[in-house]
């Protein structure tokens, strides 16, 4: 049996570890998947990234500016953890842990999750939703042992997203965040959406 949440930890808190800029105001945990990322014969695989915004990349915008929070804004300098182009990536641990939790047929995604109002209530790409919930525990794990506010020295959330912020992903980052951490962020997200 894989040990893939431990491991997937131990790898973010090591990357978290080697950023020193001062001026870093959001981490940024990117679950995204896509039709073109294909896996042993499956499609619309689920990749992890993770990255940070500062003060100084979005132009020191407000507490509610889209500048400040809107992903597409940020300096898209990702290390991708889980890629299907990575070699290094931990792709394989990532489909062993879907396999043991019997999470099957990856990438497929009902285009029918819509309520009577026409809004999407589903979980994205089978795989999607799991490994986001999996990266809000760890981000909330980190929170808790005050892992980041130790390492920068502040409070910083972790926003657990796509390029889209479905409703999964603002509960995923209320949950990362359990003292607030993220309170500006789903605030601003919240009127946007």
């Amino acid at each position: 049996m894989t040990n893939f949440p431990e491991i997937l930890y131990n790898k973010i808190k090591s990357i978290i570890s080697g950023w020193n800029e001062p001026d870093i105001f959001a981490i940024s945990f990117f679950v995204h998947s896509n039709e073109c990322y294909e896996y042993n014969g499956f499609s619309n695989i689920t990749t992890f990234a993770v990255s940070y915004n500062t003060e100084e990349g979005c132009n020191h915008a407000g507490p509610y500016d889209e500048e400040r929070w809107n992903y597409a804004y940020w300096e898209q300098d990702e290390t991708f953890i889980i890629d299907t182009y990575e070699p290094d990536s931990l792709i394989d641990e990532l489909f062993e842990w879907y396999k043991e939790n019997n999470i099957q047929n990856i990438g497929y995604e009902d285009e029918n999750d819509h309520d009577s109002e026409g809004n999407y209530i589903g979980k994205g790409s089978v795989g999607e939703y799991e490994l986001a919930m999996l990266v809000a525990d760890i981000a909330k794990r980190l929170q808790d042992e005050g892992f980041i506010k130790n390492h920068f020295q502040k409070t910083i959330p972790i926003i657990v997203h796509d390029l889209e912020y479905p409703w999964y992903y603002i509960e995923a980052t209320k949950y990362a965040n359990p003292n607030g951490e993220a309170d500006e962020f789903i605030k601003y997200i919240t009127n946007v959406c």
